[in-house]
């Protein structure tokens, strides 16, 4: 470890007695706490931008975006993954999480899995990793040796990583090309990173995978053009995507367009090309 790290993450919490507070007391501080996440995330915006860029140049050039981690935050990176292919339109094996103790780890602990320094790099070879791929490895301590492990197989296999963290100069982002450090403090509840650590890691997570669709042309002005018409909701969002975007009062019109081509940007150039 290096001389100058210290596990913010596990300090003690600033509140004392908690059990004895009431519900309104319990709810107050822990908003109280919440508060400072956004500001502490605003600090690493530098470092999230090179971040992005460097995904962005591997994903135009044909590579993928995996995610690792243990616990929560393997869970976080599982969610954001899930959540790009219905929301951008994007192939589900373009964006990949992985959580150490596999798909089981997401609805319960699996002993001993993140202490596993080589499983990583095992679970990443399962889909035949290249240079070409970006790996970034999420672990709000950025001590868990799983995650830590993977990415140091990542760099000596010349593939190119990022990290997230929540304690300054931990050993995860020693071993990241790009680190991402968000010093959010205590926790609520002593070591409790499914709070604050965690609400941090997923604003970052928010923030890559947004940008680099934006980056990538999946978003048009604001709308998700590329989104899955997977209920009503969705659908009736298209529809009115389409009308906006062709200037029509027809709703009529563009639920048929929707219908045929089953994707808001393939409707509006099609009928565009047909005019």
């Amino acid at each position: 470890m290096p001389n100058d790290f210290k596990r913010t993450t596990e300090a003690n919490s600033l509140y004392h007695h908690i059990e004895a507070s009431t519900t309104s007391e319990i709810l107050k501080n822990i908003n109280k706490e919440d508060q400072k996440i956004a500001l502490e995330v605003e600090k690493a915006i530098p470092s999230i931008n090179l971040l992005i860029e460097a995904i962005t140049e591997k994903l135009l050039s044909g590579g993928r975006l995996f995610y690792i981690g243990a616990g929560t935050s393997g869970r976080l990176g599982m969610v954001d993954a899930s959540e790009c292919p219905p929301t951008f339109g994007v192939p589900p094996d373009l964006i990949i999480g992985i959580i150490a103790g596999g798909q089981k780890a997401m609805f319960q602990a699996v002993e001993n899995a993140e202490d596993d320094t080589k499983q990583a790099w095992l679970d990443l070879q399962a889909y035949k990793i290249s240079s070409l791929d970006f790996v970034i490895g999420i672990a709000a301590s950025g001590t868990t040796p799983y995650v830590i492990g993977g990415l140091e197989k990542c760099k000596a296999h010349g593939i190119h990583t990022g990290s997230i963290s929540c304690n300054r100069n931990s050993p995860l982002s020693a071993a990241a090309n790009f680190p991402i450090e968000v010093i959010v403090g205590p926790e609520f509840i002593t070591g409790s990173t499914r709070m604050k650590s965690g609400t941090a890691q997923k604003l970052v997570l928010n923030m890559i995978s947004t940008a680099v669709m934006i980056k990538l042309g999946r978003i048009k002005d604001n709308k998700m053009i590329n989104m899955q018409l997977t209920n009503q909701k969705l659908f009736d969002r298209g529809v009115s995507m389409i009308m906006d975007e062709l200037k029509i009062t027809d709703t009529e019109l563009a639920s048929q367009l929707l219908k045929k081509f089953g994707s808001v940007k393939i409707a509006v150039e099609q009928y565009n090309q047909g005019q």
